[in-house]
């Protein structure tokens, strides 16, 4: 019996060391290289095996109103923190406990991008702890430039719709390098619930979402 929970024990910690490989080489090709595909994508993929619609852009290629939209609308302390807002971390607690239930999540891009290339929407502590340390790993080893410039590019914006110029040339047939105000800020009010908003674009949450990045748009700082 001891012998078989050593096995155990050393396969699940073999396990465990593979992922970690597997996140390191992943977030190494890709200070370089384009993210054309993530977990998030192959998991929308096979649910209903429908092509997903994403193109890569570079960061100069995507217009600066949907930078300062979408660190309005998702991360506003982006350029001062370590890829985790403590303070966001804590309001998000209070607010949870106060509702009994789980209304706040207080992620940053960071984690919000780590949890985007290799995992999964489903909450647990396993989860999260493997979150925790890809975006410990990708803080460390990636620019803030080049953090925004992949979310922007794998974010997900609706129905098998992943990346911003994906999004801009859906929503409004154009490039993401040509996004107004009001359009960029509309793209970022997408996030919390894109696939539900893509069909009802006249939402009050959403609308007000929106109103709420226009206000804060100007206040946020982007990498250059």
């Amino acid at each position: 019996m001891k012998a078989f929970l050593a096995r155990t024990g050393m396969l699940i910690i073999g396990v465990i060391l593979l992922i970690q490989l597997w996140i390191f080489s992943s977030l190494v090709w890709w200070r370089t290289h384009p993210v054309q595909t993530t977990m998030f994508m192959r998991l929308d993929y096979w649910s209903d095996f429908k092509p997903i619609q994403q193109e890569w852009r570079d960061y100069d290629d995507i217009s600066d109103n949907f930078k300062h939209a979408i660190l309005a609308g998702e991360d506003a302390k982006f350029i001062h923190h370590h890829g985790f807002d403590w303070a966001g971390i804590q309001h998000a607690l209070e607010r949870n406990s106060e509702k009994g239930e789980v209304v706040a999540g207080g992620s940053t891009i960071s984690q919000q991008l780590a949890k985007n290339l290799f995992l999964y929407n489903q909450r647990s502590f396993i989860r999260k702890g493997q979150e925790a340390v890809a975006t410990w790993m990708m803080e460390r080893m990636w620019s803030k430039r080049r953090i925004l410039e992949v979310y922007m590019n794998s974010v997900e914006f609706g129905q098998n719709i992943y990346g911003v110029e994906a999004a801009t040339q859906f929503y409004y047939g154009k490039s993401a390098k040509s996004l107004t105000r009001e359009q960029a800020a509309f793209l970022a009010a997408l996030l919390p619930n894109p696939k539900y908003y893509q069909d009802h674009r006249n939402d009050r949450k959403l609308q007000y979402r929106k109103r709420v990045i226009l206000k804060y748009m100007n206040g946020t700082q982007i990498p250059q």
